[in-house]
C-alpha cells in the first residue's frame, strides 16, 4: 500500500501512518497538504492518506476542513499521536550556539514557551519539521536548529539538545485516515461509532440551534464544531461537526431529521474512534 503523508522521512505524519497501517507500507512524501490531496485523485499515486487535522495545543488546521469537503475523499479512520518535540541540531553544539530554529508553524506554536527563555534564538517557519532537520544535515548548517521527533534525530544522525520542549505534555495531534469515495479497504474496520459532517444552517432564526438540538435528542455526543466562511457568500458559513454515538441506527435517524434543517449536508466519514498512542 502507498500512503500519502504531509512531510518527509521520520516526520510525525510518517510515524502516524506506520502506527495505523504498519511499517510494511510505502509512504508518499508531500511537501504541502494540497499535494497530499492531489496524490489522492482518481488513479493517483497513493492508495490512502494520513492527514493532520488538529492539535490539542495549536488548534485546528482550518484549510484542511475545506479541502476535505471539496475533495472526493472520505474519512475511514483516525489516530491520536502524542507529540514530543525535541530541539535538534548538528552534534557538538550547545543551546548558546543556536541562532535560528526552523520548523513547521504548528510545531513552533507548540514550543513558544520554551523559547522565551532564549531570546537570542529567532523562530523561522518552514514547510515541515523533518525537512528542516534534513536540510541541517545535508547542508551542514551550524547555528541552526530544528524541532522534531526522536526518530528524525536518529535517522539523520543529529543531536538532541533539549528533549520534550513542547509547552503542554499532554500534546496530541489528531490525524485522519482518508480514502477515495467508493474504494474498499483491504482489512477489517471496526464498528462505526463516530462521524464527521459538514453542513450549512438555513438562513432563518434558530436553524443552527434546531440542528444541534436534534443531534442531542438522538444521543449524539458533539465532540467538535468548527465554522468556516463560504467563499463568495458574505456571512454564510459551513459548519464542521464531529459526533460520537453508541447506536448507529440512532445516528441514521438523526441524519433524517437534521437534513431538512440544513443545506449542503455532507458526510465526510463514518469510522471508529481512534486510538491514542503515547
Amino acid at each position: 500500500m502507498k500512503i500519502s503523508i504531509q512531510g518527509f522521512k521520520a516526520s510525525f505524519h510518517e510515524i502516524a501512518a506506520y502506527k495505523y497501517f504498519g511499517k510494511e507500507v510505502e509512504t508518499i512524501e508531500c511537501d504541502t497538504f494540497q499535494k497530499l490531496f492531489d496524490s489522492m485523485q482518481k488513479d493517483g499515486e497513493a492508495d490512502y492518506a494520513v492527514m493532520a487535522i488538529e492539535n490539542s495545543v495549536a488548534g485546528s488546521i482550518l484549510p484542511n476542513y475545506a479541502r476535505l469537503r471539496e475533495a472526493d475523499l472520505e474519512i475511514f479512520g483516525e489516530i491520536y499521536l502524542r507529540i514530543e518535540m525535541n530541539l535538534i541540531a548538528l552534534s557538538g553544539q550547545t543551546i548558546d550556539d543556536i541562532k535560528e530554529v526552523h520548523s513547521h508553524p504548528m510545531a513552533l506554536l507548540q514550543c513558544v514557551q520554551y523559547f522565551r527563555q532564549y531570546p537570542h534564538i529567532q523562530l523561522i517557519e518552514s514547510k515541515d519539521t523533518a525537512l528542516s532537520a534534513i536540510e541541517i544535515k545535508e547542508q551542514n548548517l551550524k547555528g541552526i536548529g530544528a524541532i522534531g521527533s526522536r526518530q528524525v534525530a536518529e535517522s539523520f544522525e543529529l543531536e538532541i539538545l533539549a528533549e520534550g520542549i513542547e509547552t503542554n505534555k499532554r500534546n496530541f495531534t489528531r490525524f485522519l485516515v482518508l480514502k477515495r469515495r467508493g474504494d474498499t479497504v483491504p482489512f477489517e474496520l471496526g464498528t462505526s461509532d463516530k462521524a464527521s459532517l459538514s453542513f450549512r444552517a438555513l438562513h432563518r432564526p434558530g436553524s443552527l440551534s434546531a440542528a444541534l438540538s436534534a443531534m442531542a435528542i438522538f444521543g449524539m455526543n458533539l465532540t467538535k464544531i468548527q465554522s468556516l466562511p463560504v467563499l463568495g457568500e458574505e456571512w454564510e458559513y459551513y459548519m464542521y461537526a464531529d459526533l460520537e454515538f453508541k447506536d448507529y441506527r440512532s445516528y441514521q435517524e438523526m441524519l433524517k431529521v437534521v437534513e431538512p434543517l440544513t443545506k449542503d449536508l455532507k458526510i465526510l466519514g463514518e469510522y471508529s474512534q481512534g486510538e491514542k498512542y503515547l
